[in-house]
């Protein structure tokens, strides 16, 4: 495989890596650190642009592909996949001069050591600049090309809401997400700090739901950010910010946060009540743990991190009950596929119902320790209904000591068991809170 010396890889050819990485099953959030890396700093940005924009329409390109590829590619040919996709991507979506994308996607089959590529990269190219208009007008009734969605993701986001929603759910996915900042109460005010980014002349707004909440015009690196490394400022979506205020929490409680990593919710727990009695923060895997560790250190908090799995009561619990639990149950993430547009190619549909069954063993487990009188919230960055207001319906259902607590908020829309936020163009990601209380 190109890119394994030292030396810095051609940014079009670590793009073509990385794609062909996802359709091998890989993340993008595993490979992109990898291969920015191996890129001149000066193109770090251009590669990030380049694998997210081809995953974010891969859908598209892929049927556009089939067009333009008569022979389909062998699976150890996938880098010239992901570099033709990739060329296609840019003639679509990006501001370069169609003669300078053509030739740079060409010459970068060279650099994935398949020189006998240059020809065929170079004649689909070209075919889909010539016939581009007839191709796309040819998909005019197909819905998996107009929306970038894979058709049983669609049919999962239709059967869930009202088509007026999930229109606004499909466009949101196809945009590129906001950076929302989370301001540290213990270190200074939201006002404060969004003075100091005027100062910085980095522009922001309040977020209408969060009381912490930033949200910049555009994003930055965290570098440029005042005060970032003296714990001043997280970043944090906006939906996820809204956690810490919907456990209710007080002085002197033992707090459980399960399914921490990467340790956002963690932080802002703390950062809303500095004098609790205790907080547990578990996570399946040691590696994720150390993110959140780092998060912890900058903002100068502390927790006890554990790894462990939180169905194994007895690898974890001091049998000392919780007053009150944070589960971020993992999900399919399909309220956060503009962060993660490989979601799209990476997710099948028996995914979900895997992890609805995980869900609901999670819960379950978890609610042996909550004190009664203690509070439970379950959140996930999920869309879709399966892993939201049906897990907490049959939660409910069998466990008769379980009374949903009702979430009176100015954000999302009313759920039967909870709330659900959807990812906003330029605003937050989509999200799901109940709020569970145990009798």
């Amino acid at each position: 495989m190109a890119g394994k010396n030292n030396k810095t890889l051609n940014t079009r050819a670590a793009a073509a890596e990385v794609i062909s990485g996802v359709l091998r099953g890989r993340s993008l959030s595993a490979l992109l650190p990898e291969y920015s890396e191996k890129v001149d700093e000066k193109d770090r940005s251009l590669l990030k642009e380049l694998c997210f924009g081809t995953m974010r329409w891969y859908p598209q390109i892929s049927i556009l592909l089939k067009s333009l590829i008569q022979k389909p590619l062998r699976e150890k040919d996938l880098e010239i996949q992901g570099l033709v996709a990739c060329g296609i991507y840019q003639l679509m979506h990006m501001r370069i001069a169609e003669h300078a994308i053509i030739n740079e996607t060409v010459s970068a089959a060279s650099k994935l050591n398949r020189p006998w590529a240059k020809g065929l990269v170079n004649a689909v190219l070209r075919n889909f600049q010539r016939q581009q208009q007839g191709l796309i007008e040819g998909q005019a009734d197909n819905a998996v090309f107009q929306t970038a969605h894979p058709k049983w993701l669609l049919k999962k986001i239709h059967d869930s809401w009202p088509q007026e929603i999930a229109t606004k759910i499909i466009a949101a996915n196809n945009q590129r997400a906001p950076m929302t900042l989370r301001t540290n109460a213990l270190r200074n005010s939201r006002q404060d700090y969004l003075d100091c980014l005027a100062q910085a002349d980095i522009p922001a707004s309040a977020t209408p739901h969060s009381d912490q909440g930033i949200l910049l015009d555009r994003p930055c690196d965290v570098s440029e950010l005042p005060n970032f490394s003296n714990g001043h400022v997280s970043v944090q979506d906006e939906a996820a910010q809204l956690a810490a205020n919907l456990l209710m929490l007080d002085k002197g409680q033992r707090v459980l946060d399960a399914c921490c990593a990467p340790g956002g919710k963690t932080c802002h727990i703390l950062e809303s009540q500095p004098d609790l009695q205790s907080l547990l923060a578990i996570d399946l895997e040691p590696r994720r743990l150390v993110r959140v560790e780092e998060n912890l250190t900058r903002l100068e908090l502390e927790a006890d991190l554990k790894a462990a799995d939180a169905n194994d009561l007895d690898g974890w619990w001091d049998g000392n009950s919780y007053d009150r639990i944070l589960l971020d149950a993992p999900c399919s993430a399909s309220g956060v596929i503009r962060r993660h547009p490989d979601i799209k190619i990476l997710r099948k549909p028996a995914d979900i119902d895997k992890l609805a069954a995980i869900q609901g063993q999670i819960l379950a487990s978890l609610w042996q320790t909550l004190k009664p009188g203690g509070i439970l919230l379950y959140a996930t960055c999920s869309i879709l209904s399966d892993e939201n207001d049906e897990i907490i319906k049959n939660f409910v259902r069998s466990h008769n000591d379980a009374e949903v607590l009702t979430i009176d908020a100015n954000w999302g829309v009313a759920t039967d068991h909870g709330r659900q936020l959807f990812p906003r163009v330029n605003g937050n990601d989509g999200f799901y809170y109940s709020r569970l209380s145990k009798l």
